[in-house]
């Protein structure tokens, strides 16, 4: 999920310097809602880990 937000956000910079404001902007929003989403799985994950094994 990360490695996503990583290839939209290298999308969106490309896009700003070629001077496409619209296809930055939307890459840059997908970036962050992939990163957002990424961040809060790795914390439900982490949580649930340490939980140890259900007998």
């Amino acid at each position: 999920m990360l490695y996503w937000a990583l290839v939209f956000l290298i999308v969106a910079i490309v896009a700003g310097v070629l001077g496409l404001p619209g296809v930055a902007a939307l890459s840059a929003d997908i970036a962050w809602i992939l990163f957002i989403i990424g961040i809060i799985l790795a914390v439900i994950f982490f949580i649930a880990g340490r939980r140890g094994p259900k007998l």
